[in-house]
């Protein structure tokens, strides 16, 4: 590895000081590293190294570091004035505007002032890194570097490989990402890396869902929260992201994978844009904010009303007996026969399927039938938050009899017309199925996309470990059946998971 990465006279050049070259400048400092801070507008570099002190100097007063570490740190903190006195670098990292043009600019000025074996990174998140090295007269010393804002608090850096880069390079950025404390993955050079490639399942399924009409945004969130246990709701992550950044996102990534239907947009995002409702920085998006607060109306009451009899499909019988136990604890009457009776209130349990099709398998009458999700959030007494689903024909009465039943040891409950997988059911599935292509195409291996999706998107597990968690044939299955519901190649599986379902196999595991 021609560049020491360990060494205590590492001098790292950040061009750009934005959040993003201000929260590297930081985390460099602070790892014990020479930083030096260019950027082309006059008087933007000694602005930020005077933010970064202000913000060290925050920790500093809250004990989070030591008056020490504060003065070293400072004292690490360089402006240059010129792009020449970057020359001393042994990386230098961009963090300046997403074109591209600019970027190949730049590393071709660079090219002239630096040593032979000195490392350029740029942190683009949604640009060609072999597009950027090409322009270059030494492509193999040019790699991806890319964090995500707030860069102290966000501890993932992709680390990524364009195809004319050499494996030192990237070996010597990945020390370096976790010289300066954060968990560095490794990714070749395709749209979106691992996290904004992976990040597709959970919004733009969430929007085919609202597109449907199934339910709501709120219900959506409420149910991706409190039943599959996301910090965020989708929509509530648009909100907070602004559409203005992750519409655009969710185009790039379509059309530079050629139309790939697993990450279709939708027409929703692209009208709330145009009209200006981008979430919280405009106050209104999804929901309507006061002081950054979402407005966010609660459970309305659930019906009073309980079944006289219930009736439990036995197509998962493990789930059946739960269910049967939640009905007997409230006193219904549960019925055991084959065929239920003309006025019980029928109980189904989808994985993948919807409920018209559960009915029409079963011999069930539609109008007395209500769906289940047991994958999430089912079991007695209580816990997160359940789905039900209706039929297009199912009477309120039952609907509402169902709805009483299950909200009555104080479960919240999310009521829902008919979709094929339910809401957790199908953006979960989505997720899994993605991070699975991730790994059927080598982008990274499965652990790095696993720790870059909990670290860079918050999810509760990797999308592979996700997976593992629920059961592989369970998400086989519930993408199998939506696919065969909608006939829409979005919801083909990945080789990857097919072959390691039905072998049974971990979702981590790599080919040998």
């Amino acid at each position: 590895m021609p560049v020491d990465i360990q060494s205590p006279s590492l001098c790292l050049g950040i061009v750009g000081t934005g959040a993003m070259g201000r929260g590297i400048a930081q985390i460099a400092a602070q790892a014990g590293i020479r930083v030096l801070l260019f950027d082309a507008l006059h008087g933007a570099a000694a602005n930020a190294r005077e933010t970064v002190v202000g913000t060290l100097a925050t920790l500093a007063d809250k004990g989070k570091i030591s008056a020490d570490a504060l003065a070293a740190a400072s004292t690490r903190l360089e402006v240059v004035q010129r792009l020449d006195e970057l020359a001393l670098a042994q990386v230098i990292v961009e963090a300046i505007v997403e074109d591209l043009d600019v970027k190949k600019a730049l590393f071709q000025q660079l090219e002239d002032i630096i040593a032979a074996d000195c490392i350029l990174a740029t942190n683009t998140s949604s640009l060609s890194v072999t597009s950027i090295a090409a322009a270059c007269k030494r492509p193999e010393r040019v790699a991806g570097f890319h964090f995500f804002n707030p860069v102290p608090l966000m501890k993932i850096v992709e680390v990524v490989d364009g195809l004319l880069t050499a494996p030192w390079a990237t070996d010597a950025l990945l020390e370096l990402g976790r010289r300066m404390g954060h968990t560095a993955v490794r990714a070749k050079d395709t749209p979106g890396f691992i996290v904004n490639h992976a990040g597709r399942g959970l919004v733009t399924e969430a929007l085919r869902i609202l597109g449907e009409g199934i339910t709501d945004f709120r219900e959506i969130d409420c149910i991706m929260r409190e039943a599959a246990g996301f910090r965020m709701g989708p929509f509530e992550l648009m909100d907070l992201t602004g559409l203005d950044v992750s519409q655009p996102v969710m185009e790039s990534i379509y059309h530079q994978y050629y139309q790939e239907p697993r990450y279709r947009p939708s027409p929703i995002a692209a009208q709330r844009l145009i009209g200006g409702l981008l979430g919280r920085k405009t106050g209104r998006g999804f929901y309507d904010y006061a002081e950054g607060k979402p407005a966010i109306a609660p459970d309305a009451a659930a019906p009073a009303a309980l079944p006289d009899r219930v009736w439990v499909s036995q197509t998962h019988p493990e789930w059946a007996d739960i269910l049967r136990e939640i009905a007997a604890a409230t006193g219904v009457a549960v019925e055991s026969d084959y065929t239920p009776g003309s006025d019980t209130l029928c109980v189904v349990t989808p994985l993948g399927a919807d409920v018209t099709t559960c009915c029409v398998e079963q011999g069930l009458d539609p109008q007395h039938t209500v769906g289940i999700d047991c994958l999430f959030g089912i079991t007695a007494g209580g816990g997160a938050r359940r789905s039900l689903m209706t039929t297009p024909l199912t009477a309120p009465a039952m609907r509402d009899a169902a709805h009483a039943l299950f909200t009555a040891d104080g479960c919240a409950v999310s009521v829902m017309r008919d979709s094929a997988g339910f809401v957790a059911q199908r953006i979960v599935a989505c997720i899994v199925n993605i991070g699975c292509d991730i790994a059927q195409q080598r982008i990274a291996s499965p652990a790095d996309i696993d720790r870059a999706v909990r670290l860079g998107l918050g999810y509760p597990h990797g999308p592979l470990a996700f997976g593992d968690t629920l059961g592989p044939r369970k998400i086989l299955a519930i993408l199998e059946a939506m696919q065969d519901f909608y006939g829409d190649p979005r919801y083909r599986p990945s080789p990857w998971l097919k072959r390691r379902a039905l072998l049974g196999a971990s979702l981590l595991t790599e080919a040998r």
